[in-house]
This record gives structure tokens, C-alpha cells and sequence, in this order.
């Protein structure tokens, strides 16, 4: 069933077990997995059915640190959440990512990759993806890895047919909580906005929060300070380590022959490190992208080489003159280490249409950010010299230690933390079963549980986590 407002939904007279807040990937996954087994759920959307400039605008927001996109255009409001913007690139966090790691702390998670793996069939479906290739050993630092590009799923027009026609889930469309009560022990209600105003109050048994990795640490804060820590009783991780992928071009590889990496339907490859390699030079994990440069682009950078580096010039003139024409520009996205400091905070000036402070985002890069990216484009290019597979130019911003570029891609949409999975209550904020530290019937749902980000796109292990949620709630709520 799904209602254009909250007052159409109280006089269908529907009770649900379970409250879900945000109708995303992970909302709407958590959905379909309890209305499967019989569980009646209502599943609370601040937009509509479609994009609408007046709902965008509850996403206004502030960063303080380095450049980031403007928090109302990097996430969407309306049925199906930012999968409406997700260009598709699907693959699971890797093994070591869940792995603790000596050299960066606050890593690590309470549950491991085989804790998800169970449930990747099931995202395979959902998501729409064939199977994963096994990673590609290139050298001992480097392997070839697979991401896949799913046909983007839009999760609101996917599944809204389905959604309409079930009679145990409820989608109540222009409304959301702007607020959670608490008492220390549970949610005891939640305050509505409904089409523009005040819709009074809702209760339900147990409440998910997914509203995403931004909108997650703002509802959170924002109750737990009306209701004097009565939602987060274990506050001190509330908002803190959000992370980002940080995503530039890297510089350009000439390379013996393209045909020696497999590449994908839009012909590029992705590598990323082994455990070993990040070990041995105290580095987070990161992909590099190869976009194959058209010819006039080679010519153009081996007269570049020629002056700023003889050496690898003169290597290329001899491929030149085997009818070497491959060469490909290099893209690094990277992991970002787990810091406190990087937080959303509450505004202290600047309130939505409902009262509730915006966001002030404080994301800055550390050193580990710029050593991961200018080691990891050194250990690729140390491997294709070792194998004569091509050689690597690492652009001049990256070596000198210069500023980062504010005409790129600047990071991947990717908003991970802020309400991370974790064994410490003071340094996390829900367990491994994604339950609020403290609170009986409070979970939460999406990538602001992560602990740590991989190099990867976020929405394929969201989705895996959110079908593991699924499943742990239908085993604890009794109908």
C-alpha cells in the first residue's frame, strides 16, 4: 500500500510491528524481507514519487574543511532515496576491509565479509547483477578485481508496483520524523511532518533509521538532544568517523598492450592492492580505474614525456614503434581512514522548513589520504615495470604534494559513518546486529553503520547488510 500523506495512511487503519524511516536501498530492502514473512511494516518517505525542488531543500547544508559538493545536490529526497542517482557500479567490501589494521586505528568490525556472504544471492537479484569474477593476482601488490555495473537500479520505480500491491507493508510518501522520543531504553514515539506541517505523533513496537549517511547522524543527534540523550544513550560516536571516497585522476599509464587486462563492456579495468602491500606501506585500500586514452591523446603525452622524463619516453618510442597504441588515463578512488574529527554536526544558526538544524559537515583529508593515493599509484606503476606491462606517469600535483584539485570529481557521492557498527560504545554506535548500543528497539540501517569505507562503491554491501537486518528482525519481532 502506498499513501500520498499521513492522514490518507491513519484512516486505512493499518497497524504495523515496525517503523521504517527512509525508503532507499536499505529501507526498502529491510521492507520486502519482513512483509515476506508476514511482519506488517510502514515505511515513512519525506518526499514524493517523483524529484521536487521544495523537498531538496530540507538537504541544504554546510561543510567546513575541504571542498565537497553541496549536501542538496550529493544524496535525493523522493521513493527509492539516492539510488535514483547511482550510476550502477556494484562489488561487496573486500575481506580486509572488515579486517582490523595495526598501522590505522579505529579500524576494524565486529562482524567479518562471511558474515554477508549468505546473502549475496540474494542482492545479486535484487540489484540485478550476474556473478562476481574472483580477484586477478597481477603481482604480489596487485590484483585485478571486477566491478560490476548493474542496470542502476532505481529502487522506488523497481519495486513500487510491489510495494502498492502488498498487504503487509505500508509507504507513507511527504512524511518523515523529524524527531525520536526516547527514555533511555526505547524509542517511545516519533514526532511527524506531513505535506508541509505538523502531523502529531506516531508509535510503533521498533523503529529503523534509514534516512542515509548523512540524514541518519542528524536525526539521531537532533532526538538525542531534545530528549536529553533518551534515543543514543552512548552518544560520544554520534556522528563522528564519516568517511568518503576522495576520487582524481591519478595520472596516465602507456601500456605494452591493453588486451593483457581484462576489461569491461565499456573498456576499463580496476586494480587494487593486496593486504600484504597495504601492510608493508601503511596504506588504506584503493582502486585505480583504467579509461583507455584515444590515440591523438598518446601522441600528445609522449611529447609531454619526452622533456619531463627521457627515460620513460624512450621506452614508449620503442612500443611506439612495435604499433603500440594503448594508453589509458588512471582514476584512484580510495579509503578513507576512520577520524573522529570528521563528524556532521547540528547548526547552531540555520533550520529547515520544520525547525530542525541542518547539517554542518567537518570532513577534512589527512596525510594517510594523500600517502594512500601516492603510494598506490607508485606500487601500480612499480608493477607494470616489473612486468613490462607499461609504465606510469603520476601527475605532478599528486608527487609534489600539492593541493588537491578543485575541478574534479572531488569524492564518489559515497556518505559512510556517523552511526558506525562496533563492540566499543565509545567509539560506535550500534552492535553487530546493527542494534543502538543501549536501546531495545532501536536499529539502524544503510552505510552510516560502516566502520570502514574499502575502496568500493558502498550500495552493494548496503544491500547485503540490509537483507542481514532484515532477517535478524523477523527473528526477534513476534507478530
Amino acid at each position: 500500500m502506498i499513501f500520498d500523506s499521513y492522514e490518507a495512511f491513519r484512516a486505512a487503519n493499518f497497524t504495523p510491528k515496525l517503523c521504517i524511516l527512509g525508503s532507499g536501498p536499505a529501507g526498502i530492502t529491510i521492507a520486502r524481507k519482513l512483509g515476506a514473512a508476514g511482519i506488517p511494516v510502514v515505511v515513512l518517505e519525506a518526499g514524493s514519487r517523483e524529484f521536487s525542488d521544495d523537498s531538496q531543500d530540507f538537504y541544504r547544508g554546510s561543510t567546513v574543511g575541504d571542498p565537497y559538493f553541496d549536501l542538496d545536490i550529493t544524496r535525493l529526497r523522493f521513493l527509492g532515496g539516492s539510488s535514483n542517482h547511482w550510476a550502477g557500479w556494484c562489488r561487496v567490501l573486500d575481506k580486509q576491509d572488515f579486517e582490523p589494521k595495526a598501522w590505522a586505528p579505529d579500524t576494524g568490525w565486529p562482524i567479518s565479509r562471511a558474515d554477508i556472504e549468505p546473502y549475496l544471492n540474494e542482492v545479486h537479484d535484487i540489484l540485478e547483477l550476474p556473478d562476481f569474477r574472483p580477484d586477478v593476482s597481477i603481482s604480489d601488490d596487485i590484483r585485478w578485481v571486477q566491478l560490476i555495473k548493474s542496470p542502476a537500479v532505481r529502487f522506488g520505480e523497481k519495486y513500487a508496483d510491489e510495494l502498492d500491491k502488498s498487504k503487509n507493508i505500508a509507504v507513507v510518501l511527504n512524511t518523515y520524523a523529524t524527531e525520536l522520543a526516547g527514555d533511555g531504553r526505547r524509542v517511545t514515539g516519533a514526532k511527524l511532518w506531513s505535506n508541509g506541517q505538523d502531523a502529531g505523533s506516531f508509535t510503533a513496537d521498533y523503529f529503523v533509521v534509514c534516512t542515509g549517511g548523512l540524514e541518519n547522524s542528524r536525526l539521531l543527534l537532533w532526538s538525542n538532544q531534545r530528549s536529553n540523550g533518551g534515543v543514543v544513550p552512548n552518544a560520544a560516536a554520534l556522528g563522528r568517523y564519516w568517511m568518503e571516497h576522495p576520487t582524481f585522476e591519478g595520472g596516465n599509464a602507456i601500456l605494452a598492450d591493453y588486451g593483457e587486462f581484462e576489461v569491461d563492456a565499456t573498456n576499463e579495468a580496476f586494480f587494487s592492492p593486496t593486504l600484504a602491500a597495504m601492510e608493508r606501506l601503511k596504506i588504506m585500500n584503493f582502486g585505480i580505474r583504467l579509461i583507455e586514452t584515444p590515440y591523438a591523446g598518446i601522441k600528445s603525452l609522449v611529447a609531454d614525456l619526452a622533456c619531463t622524463a627521457p627515460d620513460m619516453a624512450e621506452w614508449v618510442a620503442y612500443q611506439l614503434s612495435q604499433n603500440l597504441r594503448c594508453a589509458a588515463q588512471l582514476y584512484v578512488a580510495w579509503e578513507q581512514a576512520p577520524q573522529a574529527s570528521n563528524r556532521i554536526e547540528l547548526s547552531k544558526t540555520d533550520v529547515d522548513h520544520a525547525g530542525v538544524p541542518r547539517i554542518e559537515l567537518h570532513w577534512k583529508k589527512s596525510e594517510m589520504e594523500h600517502r594512500t593515493l601516492l603510494e598506490g599509484l607508485r606500487l601500480f606503476g612499480t608493477t607494470l615495470v616489473e612486468k613490462n606491462l607499461g609504465r606510469v606517469r603520476i601527475a605532478d600535483w599528486i608527487v609534489n604534494g600539492g593541493d588537491y584539485p578543485t575541478n574534479e570529481e572531488l569524492a564518489g557521492h559515497h556518505h559512510m559513518g556517523g552511526t558506525r557498527m562496533g563492540t566499543d560504545v565509545t567509539k560506535s554506535v550500534v552492535d553487530a546486529n546493527s542494534k543502538v548500543h543501549g536501546m531495545d528497539n532501536l536499529y539502524i540501517g544503510g552505510s552510516s553503520v560502516f566502520c570502514t569505507s574499502g575502496e568500493c562503491n558502498p550500495t552493494t554491501t548496503i544491500t547485503a547488510l540490509a537483507c542481514r537486518l532484515g532477517d535478524h528482525l523477523g527473528k526477534v519481532i513476534t507478530v
